[in-house]
C-alpha cells in the first residue's frame, strides 16, 4: 500500500511504499554499495545479501523497510523498527511509543537544492501518522555531521554517544512536540521577508 504523498514546493512529489525484497533488491543493492552511502556499512554487501537482510527484514514483527518515491521514481530508502528488539537493546531505556528510523537518500550526479531535507520531513511525517508513535529514535555514526545538522533541523535532540558492535554511534531522539515545532521554525524561516521602505500614504 502507497502512503499519502507529501508534495513539496520546488522538490515534488514523495511518497513511500512498501519495500519488495525481491523486485528492490538490485536497486537497493546499487545504492547501499556506492561509495556514498558509507554510513550504511553495507559496502561490500553481495546483491545475494541484500535479498536475505530484506527478506529478513519482511519477516520481522520489529522491523520495516519502505522505498521512497520522487515523482513516481525510487529515490531513498527508509527503515522502521522497534528500539527494545532491534539496533539498540540494552543501551538505552525505552519508552512506550519510541519508534526506530533509519534512511538514505539514493546517490546521484544531479542533486536536488533542499531534496534531503524533504526527505527526511516525509520519514518524519510517515512516522508521526501513526498515533502510537510519541517519540523517534536515531543512532548516526558520530563522524556523520552532516546528517548530525538534518537531524536537529527537524528536531532531534542529541543524548549521549553509545558504543554499537559495528560503531561509535550519536543516539538522538525527536519527540512529536519538538518535530512540529521544527516545522514550525522552518516555515517561519522559508516566509518571504517583507519588503522594506514601502511607500505609505503622506
Amino acid at each position: 500500500m502507497r502512503r499519502r504523498p507529501n508534495k513539496d514546493r520546488g522538490v515534488g512529489t514523495l511518497a513511500l511504499r512498501p519495500l519488495d525484497p525481491f523486485e528492490d533488491a538490485e536497486l537497493v543493492h546499487s545504492w547501499v554499495t556506492h561509495p556514498k552511502a558509507a554510513f550504511w556499512l553495507l559496502q561490500g554487501a553481495r546483491l545475494q545479501d541484500i535479498e536475505r537482510e530484506y527478506m529478513a527484514i519482511a519477516a520481522s514483527r520489529h522491523h520495516d523497510a519502505f522505498v521512497g518515491l520522487h515523482d513516481g521514481e525510487p529515490a531513498f530508502l527508509m527503515e522502521r523498527y522497534d528500539p527494545r528488539y532491534i539496533e539498540l537493546v540494552g543501551l538505552y531505556e525505552p519508552e512506550p511509543g519510541d519508534v526506530g528510523m533509519h534512511f538514505l537518500v539514493a546517490p546521484t550526479d544531479r542533486p536536488v537544492h533542499g531534496f534531503t531535507r524533504a526527505v527526511i520531513s516525509t520519514v518524519m511525517e510517515h512516522l508521526f501518522a501513526d498515533p502510537r508513535t510519541h517519540r523517534v529514535v536515531v543512532e548516526p555514526d558520530v563522524t556523520n555531521t552532516a546528517v548530525h545538522r538534518l537531524n536537529e533541523e527537524v528536531g532531534f535532540v542529541p543524548e549521549r554517544e553509545i558504543d554499537k558492535p559495528e560503531k561509535r554511534a550519536l543516539l538522538s531522539f525527536c519527540t512529536r512536540e519538538s518535530y512540529e515545532a521544527a516545522v514550525v521554525r522552518h516555515a517561519v524561516a522559508a516566509r518571504p521577508t517583507a519588503v522594506s521602505g514601502a511607500r505609505t500614504c503622506p
